[in-house]
Formats: structure tokens, sequence, C-alpha cells
């Protein structure tokens, strides 16, 4: 299993320039004919998240429970939110970069890994400038922190747990074409069972276990301690991250071992 993974890592590190090249063409290929190009990959969730300001903390100055890391609901939806959108968006185009590139790959001997790694890249490019741009944007609530030091590891667990789990699906989705579908309607539901909505306090106690059944759970815990209250990510928060990412780089590796052969043959 480890060799499988670590076979692809050397593949990507010999072809970092063909990466690259792949990554921007992507990014100008989504936004091929318009006006304002890439920019437009800013403006959805810039326009989705200054939505949440207008309505929940400017029109109806909605306020969340005492135990909640903030009582401004907008303030508090934002931080869970963008990292969110981010997750689903790479999650959703990694899992088709295979079945997209099925023609290229049948003609060309390229490495498998290289389209997972260039849409996961793509759309890392919109959504890391803007968790940055949130960084300061939150400064009155974390008011410079250390704690700040903490975004960045937790920013590169989230990639790394979104490109395996995404070359992950892309392989299932090359076997059984009902995975995207699946995982759209999983996704769309995902963001109820996440602390993305509520804080975890207001879950029902005996039910909070089922919240980290959602990958980003610990993510979005780790925003909001950071980006809210200017703490440190709690132990277990780290903890779960690292054991999603063990466990879905172990899945992906089996899965690669298995079936690498036949993967451009179902592509």
């Amino acid at each position: 299993m480890i060799s499988s993974l670590l076979d692809d890592v050397r593949e990507l590190i010999l072809a970092r320039a063909l990466l690259w090249t792949l990554t921007r063409r992507e990014v100008s290929a989504r936004y091929a004919g318009t006006a304002a190009g890439a920019l437009w990959s800013f403006a959805q969730p810039l326009l989705t998240i200054a939505a949440y300001y207008l309505v929940f903390d400017v029109v109806f100055g909605a306020r969340l429970g005492e135990k909640a890391p903030v009582r401004a609901v907008g303030a508090y939806l934002i931080v869970g939110a963008l990292p969110w959108m981010a997750f689903c968006d790479t999650l959703g185009r990694g899992m088709s970069s295979l079945l997209d590139a099925g023609g290229l790959l049948q003609k060309n001997a390229l490495p498998l890994v290289l389209f997972p790694a260039r849409s996961v890249l793509a759309s890392t490019l919109t959504y890391g400038p803007l968790l940055l741009l949130l960084t300061v944007a939150y400064i009155p609530y974390h008011q410079g922190s250390p704690a700040l030091l903490a975004m960045l590891p937790l920013l590169a667990l989230q990639l790394l747990l979104t490109f395996v789990l995404a070359y992950l699906l892309a392989v299932f989705a090359a076997a059984l074409r009902d995975t995207t579908q699946i995982v759209g309607f999983t996704l769309s539901l995902g963001i109820f069972l996440s602390p993305v909505l509520f804080p975890v306090s207001q879950f029902p106690e005996d039910w909070q276990w089922v919240l980290w059944i959602n990958p980003m759970t610990s993510f979005v815990l780790g925003y909001q301690a950071i980006l809210l209250q200017g703490h440190w990510p709690d132990l277990h928060v780290w903890g779960a991250a690292l054991a999603w990412v063990g466990a879905v780089s172990m899945l992906l590796g089996l899965s690669l071992q298995r079936c690498r052969d036949q993967l451009v043959d179902w592509l």
C-alpha cells in the first residue's frame, strides 16, 4: 500500500513542471471566453460569505447561544462555510478528474496522479488566498494571536486530506460512475452533520459522535478556535484530522495496488 503511494509521490515530483502547466491550463479553461477570467473563481465564494454577513448579522442581527465561540451568526457561519466550500469544490473536481482525462490517458502514458493533483491544485489557487484573507478579516476576533501559526499546518492537512480523498474517489468513479452522484448527494447533506451551521454544544450530546463521521468536523473546529477565539486547536482536533488523512491514504494505497493496471481501461 505504502509503495503505491510513494510511487505516485515520486511521479509528481518528477513531473512537477507538467503538473504546473496542466494546472494553469485548467484554471484558464474553467473561465475561457469570460471578460473577468479567473476573477470569477473568487466571486462566488466572496458573494456567498457576504450574503451570510448581510442577512444574519446586518438584517436579522441573529445571535448564537452563550456557549458558542462568538455570538454573531454570520461571523460564525463564514469561518466554517469557506473551508467547507473549498472542500466540496476541490473534492468534486478531483473526483471527476480521471474521467475527464480518459481520452488523453488512453493515448498517452501519463501518470494517473497528475490529474487529481491538477484539479486539487487549481481549486487551491482559488480558495487558499481566500482563507488567508479570512485570517486578516478576523483580526478583531483573534487579535493577532500566536495561535495563527496553526493555520498553516491546518490548511496543509486539509489540502492533503482533500487530495488523497479526491484521488480515491476518482478511482472509485472510474470503476463505478454512480460514485459522482452518491458523493454529490452526500456533500449536500454533509454540511448539516458538521459544526459549520451550529456549534457542537448545540447538537444533542448523545449524538455528537455523528459529527465526527464528517472528515471536515475537525478542521472546522480548528479554524473556529483560531479565528474566533485566538486559541490553539485542541489535541483531539489534530488527532482526528491526522486519523482521517492516515485512513484515507491507506485505503487509497490499497485501491491503487489492486486496480492500477485496469484504471485506464475503465476510463
